[in-house]
């Protein structure tokens, strides 16, 4: 039995002898992460840099984006340390720091899709009311509020976790995950249980209660409206219902996952899917505002074809 007191790294033990291939799964995932950071970091830049941007839907969408990098850069750089490692181990305190950042990443998505869809609410049956209402000062303190309680939240359970008896150190994942950490403990981990339910369900049932009802909402002042309003309605609306969809789909797996037993299902397209939520995301959500949202497209265009016609070959 290994003693918690000897416990000083954790092995990730569902990564796959691949020989060779490890070095085009490398380069597949680092192409990945490049991608997604100049996606999300340009739309970052694009909002921050452009005055007419800066407007409550664009700065929740900052918000958003930053996190697409925040979750990105908690996952990415030690999944590509360990494909290229023979040993697939990490140290106690950068296996609890990713937990962190992961959790934290899925809570502050959750959270601003809510806010978000609270702002689009305001906007289409509220929009006499809407600037008194979604001040700037409000909109600051939604985001902090969205990452400070995401934060709260999410050390609860590690600082639960840290000081368990384990009895092994083997995570059946490709990263750390701290329910499978709780699942090593040899002293009882009701405490855990209780507040790991409580924390999913406060994180995922009350935002996505907050984001129905404010469809329900909308859906009723639209269907009373005019055709150019339901119009701008589903230009604005149908990116962020997507996002919320393909993110819960992802995040519903991977708690079914970690609760039941998935020994049926083959081992490759459960890392598939259990990468899903935090490989997806982060770049589907980018291209779909990027491409849905006219004002930000237009930009976009704009500077690329800048940088076209401004490049040092084309001055020549």
């Amino acid at each position: 039995m290994i003693n918690a007191t000897i416990v000083s790294y954790f092995t990730l033990a569902a990564y796959l002898d691949s020989g060779l291939l490890r070095y085009l799964f490398f380069m597949l995932v680092l192409s990945l992460y490049l991608l997604i950071l100049c996606a999300n970091v340009l739309l970052i830049v694009v909002i921050c840099m452009n005055r007419s941007l800066h407007e409550p839907m664009y700065m929740f969408l900052c918000s958003l984006f930053v996190n697409e990098l925040y979750g990105s850069t908690g996952l990415f750089p030690l999944l590509l340390v360990q494909i290229l490692s023979d040993v697939h181990t990490v140290s106690r305190p950068l296996c609890f720091l990713q937990i962190f950042c992961l959790y934290s990443y899925a809570c502050v998505e959750f959270f601003n899709l809510a806010v978000m869809s609270y702002d689009r609410y305001l906007a289409i049956c509220c929009p006499l009311q809407y600037n008194t209402r979604m001040t700037h000062r409000k909109v600051t303190v939604l985001i902090t509020l969205t990452w400070l309680s995401a934060s709260v939240v999410c050390f609860i359970p590690l600082a639960l976790t840290a000081p368990l008896h384990l009895c092994g150190n083997i995570i059946n994942k490709v990263y750390c995950d701290n329910y499978y950490i709780v699942k090593l403990s040899c002293s009882d981990t009701s405490v855990n249980n209780v507040y790991g339910l409580a924390a999913t369900s406060f994180t995922i049932v009350s935002p996505v209660s907050l984001i129905f009802f404010s469809y329900m909402r909308i859906l009723k002042v639209c269907f009373s409206g005019s055709k150019q309003m339901r119009q701008k309605a589903v230009s604005t609306c149908t990116p962020h219902l997507l996002s919320l969809l393909n993110f819960s789909f992802g995040a519903c797996f991977e708690i079914m996952q970690s609760r039941f037993n998935m020994n049926n299902i083959p081992n490759l397209l459960r890392i598939i899917l259990s990468l899903y939520w935090l490989t997806c995301q982060p770049l589907f959500n980018p291209l779909m505002y990027g491409l849905n949202m006219s004002r930000i497209r237009i930009i976009c265009k704009n500077l690329i074809f800048a940088s076209t016609v401004f490049s040092p070959l084309n001055m020549l």
